[in-house]
């Protein structure tokens, strides 16, 4: 987004299990014949019980050779989440801007982001090596913290009133960010994020959310 005149709200969610149904490190890891045992670790990281940043690595390493060509693959299995769409067209009419702050990779939300008018996202990459995957992150890892500071960031950079931001997350590395804004909505949350957050959302539809936007 270039513009950088006052914006008047800002909605930002996780990606995986938030703005998509599915977790994509799990599709990835299905290419490897893996996505049993990274599914039981992302669900492990998501209710809290193991450092975000730690877990990633230990499950990124699973992916290791998996090659570059199955992204379309896994793109393919993609699924928004139920009222997505709706829920970004009440922000743009309410002139807001949408982001989106994930835990997951750039190699796929960089085409689904766009794709379902996200303004902002930003995720972490996976390093890669003569056309495969080498099990390992580049660059520093988006947690929790790197979340929170995001939407802080974002808010500033287009002067919008920080009593105008909504997050948007299901685990546990959602909390800081939730924290940060003004409103921060559990969705198709776990426990711990569900009794942390501001309001529980039900219904796994993001137009449940419609309703509460300033």
């Amino acid at each position: 987004m270039r513009e950088n005149r006052p914006r008047r709200l800002l909605v930002v969610l996780d990606a995986d299990s938030t703005l998509i149904r599915n977790e994509v490190i799990e599709l990835i890891a299905d290419e490897a014949g893996r996505g049993a045992e990274v599914a039981a670790a992302t669900e492990a990281a998501m209710r809290g019980e193991v450092d975000f940043a730690t877990s990633l690595r230990s499950r990124v390493a699973q992916l290791r050779g998996v090659p570059t060509a199955s992204f379309a693959r896994v793109r393919s299995r993609i699924e928004p989440t139920p009222g997505v769409r709706e829920l970004i067209d009440a922000v743009h009419a309410r002139d807001g801007i949408v982001g989106v702050v994930s835990g997951g990779f750039h190699e796929i939300l960089d085409d689904v982001a766009p794709a379902l008018g996200v303004d902002l996202w930003r995720a972490n990459r996976l390093e890669v090596a003569a056309g495969a995957l080498t099990g390992v992150v580049a660059g520093a890892i988006v947690d929790a913290e790197a979340k929170a500071s995001q939407l802080l960031e974002w808010a500033a950079e287009h002067k919008i009133d920080p009593r105008r931001t909504i997050a948007i997350g299901d685990g546990a590395n959602d909390l800081r960010m939730m924290r940060a804004a003004a409103l921060g909505l559990a969705f198709n949350a776990k426990p711990a994020v569900r009794s942390s957050a501001d309001l529980v959302i039900g219904p796994v539809d993001l137009r449940e959310v419609i309703p509460l936007l300033p």
